[in-house]
């Protein structure tokens, strides 16, 4: 179980910035009365998004130095880089571009912005999460092989 927990991790991350960036917002803006309210709303719910990708993140980061998990040093490498850089880019959203959205300051740079950051947050999260499967797809065809050949 231990060994599947970045991979689990990854999968959290991932969906949860897919379910909230790319499917509950957008439905805000279509069925909340009026634009301002739906904002509200999707601040808050990007608020907590950043909470969970943090606590993802953090827990990836650990995982992948822990040995129990049994990854790689080349694959601990490349999704703790993968890893942090999604979690940066998740911190400057909320505490950078965020204020300046929910202020009303030049709405469309910051949104644009703010965008462009997200789905460059969900790209990091979607490296980490092919880079563990791929792994995990190899070493259960690893563990195959000697049971295939007996």
């Amino acid at each position: 179980m231990v060994r599947a927990l970045p991979l689990w991790l990854a999968a959290a991350w991932l969906m949860s910035l897919s379910t909230i960036g790319f499917l509950v917002v957008p439905l805000l803006f279509v069925y909340l009365p009026t634009p301002a309210v739906a904002g509200a709303m999707a601040a808050h719910l990007f608020t907590a998004q950043t909470a969970l990708s943090v606590a993802c993140g953090t827990g990836l980061l650990l995982a992948a130095r822990s040995p129990r998990c049994e990854i790689t040093t080349e694959l601990a490498r490349r999704v703790s880089a993968w890893t942090l850089g999604g979690l940066l880019l998740a911190m400057l959203v909320e505490w950078g571009v965020g204020p300046h959205i929910v202020a009303r300051e030049n709405l469309a740079f910051w949104h644009r912005l703010g965008t462009g950051m997200y789905v460059g947050q969900w790209l990091a999260a979607l490296a980490v999460f092919a880079s563990l499967t791929g792994a995990a797809t190899a070493n259960a065809s690893a563990r195959a092989e000697p049971e295939n050949g007996a």
